[in-house]
Order: C-alpha cells, then sequence, then structure tokens
C-alpha cells in the first residue's frame, strides 16, 4: 500500500516540470483585461477624470487616474513580457483594490445580477424583475432569438466580484512570479544567477 502511495506522489511530481504554466496563464488572462481599462480609461481621459472626481469622489482624481492608467497599460505590457511580474503586481493589486472598494462594493458580490442565492441582494433580486421585462419587450417588439443568437440578455449587476478575481490572480502572482521559461524574468534571474 505505502509502495503504490510514493508510486502515485512521484507520479504526480512529475508535473511540476510543468510549474511555470499557471502562472503563464495567468498573465496571458489578465493582460488583455488590464490593456482595455488602462486604453478606454486613456482614450477618454477627461471623462475618467471626472468620473473618479464626481461620482467616485477620489481625492486628486487626476493623479488618480494617471496612475490608473499607467499601472494598467505598463502592467499589461510587463505581464505579457513575464517582466518584473512580482514588482508589477502591487501596483495592479492596489487598484484593483480601489476599484473594489469605490466602484464595486456598494452593488455586493456578483458581477452579473441573479435573482436568488447566497449572493443576491436586494438589488440584483429588483435587477431580475427588469431583466424578465426587458425579455417581454423584446420577445414583443423585436426578434429576440436574433439578438441572443451570440449570448444571453443579462444585467450587469457590477459587484466586485470580477475585481476580487484579478486581485487573487494577482497574489498569486505576486508570490510565484512569472514563472519559468516563458517569462523575462526567469531568463535575467538565470543569466544573473539571481536566487
Amino acid at each position: 500500500m505505502v509502495n503504490t502511495l510514493n508510486k502515485l506522489v512521484n507520479y504526480l511530481n512529475l508535473t511540476q516540470r510543468g510549474d511555470f504554466i499557471a502562472p503563464l496563464l495567468l498573465r496571458i488572462y489578465l493582460v488583455p483585461i488590464f490593456w482595455m481599462a488602462g486604453t478606454s480609461k486613456l482614450s477618454h481621459f477627461d471623462s475618467t477624470v471626472s468620473w473618479f472626481e464626481t461620482s467616485l469622489g477620489l481625492p486628486f482624481p487626476t493623479l488618480m487616474a494617471s496612475l490608473a492608467i499607467g499601472a494598467e497599460l505598463g502592467g499589461a505590457i510587463l505581464l505579457a513580457l513575464g517582466l518584473a511580474v512580482r514588482w508589477v503586481s502591487v501596483p495592479l493589486m492596489f487598484t484593483m483594490i480601489v476599484a473594489a472598494v469605490s466602484v464595486h462594493w456598494k452593488n455586493g458580490w456578483l458581477a452579473i445580477a441573479t435573482g436568488d442565492g447566497v449572493f443576491s441582494t436586494e438589488r440584483t433580486i429588483g435587477a431580475i424583475d427588469r431583466l424578465d421585462r426587458v425579455k417581454g419587450i423584446l420577445n414583443t417588439h423585436a426578434n429576440y432569438d436574433w439578438l441572443t443568437e451570440n449570448g444571453s440578455v443579462v444585467i450587469l449587476n457590477n459587484g466586485i466580484e470580477f475585481a476580487a478575481t484579478y486581485f487573487i490572480m494577482l497574489v498569486a502572482l505576486f508570490f510565484v512570479g512569472g514563472g519559468r521559461y516563458l517569462s523575462v524574468d526567469y531568463w535575467v534571474a538565470k543569466r544573473f544567477k539571481v536566487t
């Protein structure tokens, strides 16, 4: 029995050769998210600053918008390269905390409104009532099948779900780095014998 367990553990340990895959996938997943967020803020800079100031009530809105854009665009580039991954994770985590608290917190957990479940709130339950009305209107006055053939009609709740998920992914990258083989960090550390 012990020999069988030891063999199984040895086989499982062989998978450690692919330990670079998880951080690579996290980086690949996060790059377009931060790139799109940063380019959207940059291309609408004045309205982003106004939103930061009037809607979110953030201090120093021009500075905060600039820092968010820098973190998101710079972060996307560095994550894509696997360069300074642990370092760039810090401002990106901070950006996710600010986003979660200032934008998403009041909406609860759910990103997409659902009518039931442990994370449902009065807001999401009310949203489902409205969603049912929207679907009824679309069924009556539009080609609902055509409208939904590539995706469902939903109500965006805009809760902290995505910001929290990205934060957790960044925490993982902070601790493990960009991964072996397919990150600049790995080759720099190998070249300069950094441990």
